[in-house]
């Protein structure tokens, strides 16, 4: 991924966004091409040099065959915050036109090997921490024994477990730190004012030096 200094996220920055992230999506290379999904996962920073993400797939899905007998690595891309910016929100515009729309975004790239878990205790171990994290905010949160035993255990046979060993991380947060500091202002105000409060949150953020 190429990122301009400016725009390179902190380590701290995306190992953070990895505990919090809920999906992303997994492209592993193969002999007929790209193979893509969508995946939920866990992230345990604690295993490996750079930690590992948990997750699995439907097992009718033939992605799970390839990372199975591949030695590629798969990359996931995983999604922050992202919004359209129009020129109308930059303050600086009143006394210089010379503005155009453009996009902003946050986003991580995590490179890997994925191994393929087929193991039953293993599945069922992923999806009860899988389960256990998002299920976390709610004040009376589900878990997977309030189902019966052998339902689960039945669901758990239809999907297999992967496991992304992370090898490199790569991070950019494309959050208007390139514009002056009155435009990140009247920037954020722009994105409130259409509703968009995590766009507005993202750009403070990564500008939060300069809006002190």
């Amino acid at each position: 991924m190429w990122i301009p200094d400016r725009f390179a996220l902190p380590a701290d920055e995306a190992l953070e966004i990895l505990h919090e992230m809920g999906s992303g999506d997994l492209v592993t290379p193969g002999p007929d091409g790209l193979q893509a999904t969508f995946v939920p996962w866990v992230f345990d920073e604690g295993t490996g040099e750079l930690g590992v993400l948990r997750g699995h797939l439907a097992r009718q899905n033939p992605h799970w065959q390839l990372l199975r007998d591949t030695a590629a690595e798969s990359l996931l891309i995983v999604h922050g915050p992202d919004s359209y910016i129009s020129p109308n929100w930059y303050a600086s515009k009143a006394t210089n036109p010379k503005v155009v729309p453009t996009w902003n975004y946050t986003t991580v790239h995590v490179h890997g090997r994925v191994v393929v878990h087929e193991e039953p205790d293993w599945i069922l171990r992923q999806v009860n921490a899988q389960t256990d994290k998002f299920e976390e905010p709610f004040a009376e949160p589900w878990r997977v024994r309030d189902a019966p035993a052998d339902f689960v255990a039945g669901l758990a046979r239809a999907i297999v477990g992967v496991e992304l060993r992370v090898s490199r991380i790569e991070a950019k947060a494309k959050q208007s730190q390139n514009r002056p500091a009155e435009d990140v202002v009247s920037l954020v105000q722009g994105l409130r004012s259409v509703g968009d409060h995590d766009g507005a949150s993202a750009v403070a953020d990564a500008n939060r030096h300069r809006l002190r």
